[in-house]
């Protein structure tokens, strides 16, 4: 099979031999697997991870148990022991045990197949097509913010970023509260928020805000270290703070903040793929628009290289029919 290979410095098309799963695993032929800002950082050494990487995708199951055999799935990313104490509780995701697809100890999506246990897997409902679906697992971690802060229509919540995460968070948020406000540093970006009827506004032309103007809940996900001071910025003493980035470069803040607000802050990660797919089925969010570019396993470089740019969203690469 055609992979990508990243081997802590570069990035590189490789033939490979097609993985064989184990008894409790499928083989999944990949259609789609989208570029994240996760990826991106991983070229620049977060996690330090080498081999095949990408953890967006929809694909077909070929091999496996019969009644998986045919289905279009995609597959959460957290590959846990079972047998721990956090997976005795149901907190799966937070196994120290875990692998995690494209990011730790386990080859990833940019390939023509890969393998993932069947307890990962999520059926893509006929309604939903393949475009759609291969936002299933950013879209999940965009909807885990309304799982961990209830959402009160009269508060004011501020979203920082505009990028393909922000985009998704923002729909999310959108829903259940009209308050949203994002800040971003894109105009076309935020143009496509904009004709959601989403309010929003540049960075550069936010003022300074009185204490009685900042926002009762703040979502940083700039994918920039800056992000989290902005952030302290906004919220109002006692507010919440939900971040969102993951980045190789440690941020700088002063800490003492959180205590003399008595901010809280929270991290948002991973959320539930069966809400994400029910909202992609019912046509609450449509993420299509986000798209930038698809292209060939072969043209990577290109993808990468649009990926990286300040004005594109959501770029995927085609790894099959």
């Amino acid at each position: 099979m055609k992979a990508l290979w990243f081997d802590g410095k570069r990035l590189s098309l490789r033939e490979m031999k097609i993985p064989e799963p184990r008894k409790d695993e499928a083989l999944i032929r990949i259609h789609y697997a989208g570029i994240c800002n996760t990826d991106l950082e991983i070229f620049k050494g977060y996690m330090n991870f080498t081999g095949i990487p990408g953890h967006e995708f929809v694909g077909t199951v070929v091999k496996g148990k019969t009644n998986w055999l045919g289905k279009r799935v995609v597959g959460e990313i957290n590959l846990s022991c079972g047998k721990c104490a956090y997976c005795g509780k149901g907190l799966n995701r937070h196994c120290p045990n875990r692998t995690v697809l494209g990011i730790f100890k386990k080859n990833g999506a940019f390939a023509e197949y890969l393998t993932l246990p069947l307890d990962n897997l999520h059926p893509v409902p006929d309604s939903v097509s393949d475009l759609e679906a291969v936002f299933v697992e950013p879209l999940a971690a965009a909807l885990r913010i309304l799982e961990q802060v209830p959402l009160k229509k009269d508060q004011r919540v501020f979203l920082l970023g505009d990028g393909k995460l922000a985009q998704l968070i923002a729909r999310a948020v959108w829903l259940k509260n009209k308050n949203l406000l994002v800040i971003g540093k894109h105009p076309e970006k935020l143009a496509l928020l904009s004709r959601a009827g989403i309010k929003t506004i540049l960075a550069s032309h936010l003022k300074p805000l009185s204490p009685d103007r900042k926002a009762d809940i703040v979502i940083e996900a700039t994918g920039n270290p800056a992000g989290l001071e902005t952030a302290f910025n906004l919220c109002r003493a006692t507010g919440r703070i939900v971040l969102k980035s993951t980045f190789h470069q440690k941020p700088k803040i002063d800490l003492s903040r959180l205590v003399v607000d008595e901010l809280n802050l929270l991290g948002s990660r991973c959320g539930d793929f069966t809400k994400a797919l029910k909202h992609l089925a019912r046509e609450k969010i449509d993420p299509r628009e986000l798209i930038s570019g698809i292209y060939e396993l072969e043209d990577f470089a290109k993808a990468f290289k649009q990926a990286n740019s300040n004005k594109a969203l959501k770029v995927i690469l085609k790894c099959q029919t």
